[in-house]
């Protein structure tokens, strides 16, 4: 730069002298004396105001570059760090919000009807500002109560290293002791075993059996002194990590580099299938008025098939008591009624066959009645508003709740009485009926799908076997 502008006062007061010479070679050498000494000083400052200009230019287009360089810079670093983007510094709500936050001092795991898990953490550190509000380099990586806690959702089937790189990226860099930056370690911690107030271990028969209250932040409080830390590996699922430290009424995220810990309150078997309960109540109200609907149109199915088999029966007791009476007590004799008999009765065989091959059922009274039943059926459900494919698809739900429901109570190590929640023991009984049909049903299927694959294999044997003898 200083070589361009010595340059340019070089070529300024070369132009500036020989318009000089020119006009004192024009005046002749009398006057050229009496001017030179006023052209020279107009000279030199002509020369120092087009060299400050430049000058300015140069330094105002250096100083744009630069601004436009550190603008890069921070948009990187708003990508790379979110701490840093514009207005962070502003503080999110008001001043009543902010004081609330204070009292805040563990954070809570709630459950959601998603069933993914609502981590709230009450951060320790400001990335912006520390408490006396210095911003930036000034600023001191020391405990903040003003920020905002903050929400992270996550899967109970996630690692515990995922939950680690979302805290990770919240959270402002720290120096080792070479002094190069890196993200601050995150390690988790539970309780290691039961105690009591005292500090005697509650199992001291089965050391080597680990045991669950589910109880969680609702169980008893263990005096600090008491407690036994374990960290965790990372690669742990954060279900088994909540499930084994619900012993305890809260777990410990602690951040290294940063001598600051954030307590959790750990959800017990009822947080943790909350709202699981709650639908289940809600599909069991649904499921007992259906069931009633479905009872009532049941019953009068079955009644309706068991009339047309008492009719059939008055009906061959009436045709009996025809071929008797005519046989004995007319002058028609058996010689006419032993033919008509037996057309009559050869028909109704052939009859009867037809109607089984046409609806290609066993030729059982089981399948006569089951298809007359289901008829019936099809035609009182219409009639009342019945679906049977929403019934059953509440029934599988509903079931399907049930067995969530039982894993999580396996895993916290508690009784769950599933009667409260279904309302009583009838829609119990429905669950189970429609379940065992389920089922039923699913073996059949793979029963015929089976028997289709082996006959399917034994013809294709066979044709190889064909082939080969050719």
């Amino acid at each position: 730069m200083l070589s361009a502008t010595r340059s340019h006062e070089h070529s300024t007061a070369s132009r500036l002298l020989t318009r000089r010479s020119r006009i004192w070679q024009s005046s002749g050498p009398y006057s050229s004396s009496r001017h030179f000494t006023s052209s020279f000083r107009r000279t030199k400052d002509l020369i120092q105001e087009e060299s400050a200009r430049e000058t300015n230019k140069t330094d105002q287009h250096v100083h744009e570059k630069e601004v436009e360089a550190s603008m890069q810079e921070a948009t990187k670093q708003q990508i790379k760090r979110p701490w840093q983007r514009e207005g962070a510094d502003k503080p999110p709500v008001e001043e009543s919000h902010r004081t609330m936050n204070k009292t805040m001092t563990k954070g809570k795991l709630l459950t959601t009807p998603t069933r993914l898990l609502k981590l709230i953490l009450p951060l320790p550190v400001d990335a912006t500002h520390d408490e006396q509000g210095n911003k930036g380099e000034f600023r001191a990586l020391a405990q903040n109560e003003d920020i905002q806690p903050l929400a992270l959702l996550v899967h109970p089937q996630q690692p515990l290293s995922y939950l680690e790189r979302l805290i990770q990226a919240e959270l402002p860099s720290v120096c080792d002791r070479d002094g190069h930056e890196k993200m601050p370690s995150i390690h988790f911690l539970a309780e290691g075993s039961e105690r009591d107030e005292e500090g005697q271990r509650k199992d001291k028969t089965d050391s080597n059996v680990a045991r669950y209250s589910g109880l969680g932040h609702e169980g008893e409080d263990t005096p600090a002194e008491h407690q036994d830390w374990v960290r965790w590996s990372s690669s742990t699922e954060i279900g088994d990590f909540i499930r084994d430290a619900a012993r305890g009424r809260e777990f410990v995220i602690h951040v290294d580099g940063l001598d600051a810990e954030m307590r959790v309150d750990v959800p017990s078997f009822n947080d943790r299938t909350h709202y699981m309960r709650v639908r289940l109540r809600r599909m069991s109200r649904n499921i007992e008025a259906l069931s009633k609907i479905k009872q009532e149109c049941d019953m009068l199915a079955h009644r309706g098939a068991h009339r047309l088999a008492q009719a059939g029966f008055a009906a061959l007791s009436g045709w009996w008591a025809t071929v008797y009476y005519v046989t004995f007590h007319t002058d028609a004799g058996w010689d006419l009624v032993e033919p008509v008999t037996y057309l009559a009765g050869l028909t109704t065989i052939m009859g009867g066959y037809l109607w089984f091959l046409f609806i290609s059922r066993d030729l059982s009274y089981q399948a006569a009645l089951k298809i007359t039943v289901s008829r019936r059926q099809n035609i009182l459900y219409q009639a009342r508003g019945f679906e049977p494919q929403k019934w059953e698809a509440l029934a599988r739900d509903a079931n399907e709740l049930r067995r969530e429901i039982r894993i999580v109570a396996e895993e916290y190590d508690v009784d769950w009485d599933e009667t409260k929640d279904l309302g009583g023991e009838e829609v119990k009984e429905v669950l189970e009926k429609e379940n065992d049909k389920r089922k039923r049903r699913k073996s059949v299927g793979d029963r015929s799908a089976d028997g289709k694959a082996q006959r399917k294999g034994e013809a294709k044997d066979n044709k190889t076997q064909d082939k080969k003898e050719r």
